[in-house]
């Protein structure tokens, strides 16, 4: 029997498996081209179970009604075209009825979910290990052999037309008439060493995660959270905002406006945080608060008496100690001309990625320019295919992530079919 290869066994590898098995199924090859998943793990899908806080944000509802680039991804026409060629591939009657191909394919494997803030879509049993059930389950009755513990380290590439795929471990040789490579990480460079001519990878690099502040602030706020929004500034000019929540850390800030952020933050990058993004005039808001507060107390108030019950405590403090103001003393006109300014543009300093073991998704990868974005073929390599997080492509928190997961791995499946069976 013939196999199809693929390459790692998380979001995208396993998408990708049962896609390439059912329309194996589908062509009646079932019995001539197999479907092996390898794995470096112990079992497939462990990255699964840690997405979403172990809930699994699988998708995201909004992906029905806008596309890549209003999505915010990375290599947004690329992941367009790969959006597009898979509803060509989809059952159009299906897919219309649960907004895309995706939602399609897991609605068909038995998946409920439900809908929260922002389009977040998750399994309505609320666990991530619901996702890897149905995706292993469907995998097995679809015929997918797993090889975990099986580190493949080298790929062999055709060198006539008809030749097969060779693929190495540290001791085991496996041929394959098709491949998929879901793997991503540092092992790329040398798995696809012996492609000729050679292909272009970017740097990889983890990002949507915590950032890392030069400014000792966070360390004595370690822990606290605040709904805020956070500006990215680089050069006096905004290169982006995110409202949410945002969590002080030790070295840092996280939270998920943060992570967003980090897509874009260089070291040296200006972080400002504000602690009233509602409030429109900051200075005529505390002027009116001052007056109410002095008006009850028939005194003066000082700073902190100013912040008492609009911000917590340790979070009042660090911004007296950003305005330079006094916090217990009298408070004077300039004193609340400086508190309003910190308190819409509180700043920080970003030093980069805070906790790369945070980090939600790895940048960088195989160059899509290398790449067919109608099929997610190699350019020049024929029955190589990509999908998942092995591409230059990544996305704000949310789903959008695992959907790219899952359609990259379900378009390079299709691929994958039509090259084996040629």
């Amino acid at each position: 029997m013939e196999h199809i290869a693929v390459i790692g066994g998380g979001a995208a590898g396993l998408a990708a498996a049962v896609t390439a098995a059912e329309r194996l199924r589908a062509e009646g090859a079932a019995k001539r081209v197999g479907v092996t998943v390898y794995d470096a793990s112990d079992r497939v899908g462990r990255s699964i179970l840690a997405t979403g806080n172990g809930r699994c944000n699988f998708s995201n509802a909004r992906l029905g009604r806008m596309g890549a680039q209003e999505a915010g991804y990375r290599n947004a026409p690329f992941v367009q075209a790969a959006f597009d060629a898979l509803a060509d591939r989809s059952d159009h009657a299906f897919s219309l009825q649960f907004g895309n191909p995706v939602l399609a394919f897991f609605a068909s494997h038995g998946l409920a979910w439900r809908e929260e803030a922002e389009g977040r879509l998750y399994p309505l049993a609320n666990k991530a290990s619901v996702v890897l059930d149905v995706l292993r389950s469907s995998a097995k009755v679809a015929g997918v052999e797993e090889r975990c513990g099986c580190a493949i380290e080298r790929i062999r590439f055709p060198r006539r037309p008809g030749d097969t795929f060779m693929l190495r471990t540290a001791d085991e040789r496996f041929e394959a008439r098709a491949v998929i490579i879901a793997c991503g990480g540092s092992i790329m460079p040398d798995l696809l060493a012996d492609a000729a001519p050679a292909l272009v990878f970017r740097k990889q690099e983890p990002v949507l995660g915590p950032l890392a502040t030069v400014e000792k602030a966070p360390a004595a706020l370690d822990n606290i959270r605040v709904k805020c929004a956070v500006a990215l500034e680089r050069d006096g000019r905004e290169l982006a905002r995110e409202e949410g929540e945002l969590l002080f850390r030790r070295y840092g800030v996280s939270g998920i406006a943060v992570f967003n952020l980090s897509r874009l933050a260089r070291e040296g990058d200006r972080l400002l945080v504000d602690f009233a993004p509602h409030v429109d005039d900051a200075e005529g808001f505390l002027a009116v608060r001052q007056s109410m507060l002095e008006a009850v107390y028939g005194s003066q108030i000082t700073p902190t008496a100013l912040l008492r019950g609009l911000l917590l405590p340790q979070v009042g403090h660090a911004v007296c100690d950003a305005a330079q103001v006094k916090e217990h003393h009298a408070l004077s006109p300039e004193g609340r001309r400086r508190i309003a300014a910190v308190l819409r543009a509180f700043p920080l300093t970003v030093r980069g990625i805070g906790d790369a073991g945070q980090c939600q998704v790895t940048r960088g990868g195989l160059d899509v320019g290398a790449m067919d974005g109608r099929t997610l073929e190699l350019q020049n390599h024929p029955g190589a295919f990509a999908a998942g997080e092995a591409l230059d492509v990544d996305a704000p928190c949310g789903g959008y992530n695992l959907h790219w997961a899952w359609a990259s791995g379900m378009l390079a499946a299709h691929g994958a079919v039509e090259a084996a069976l040629a």
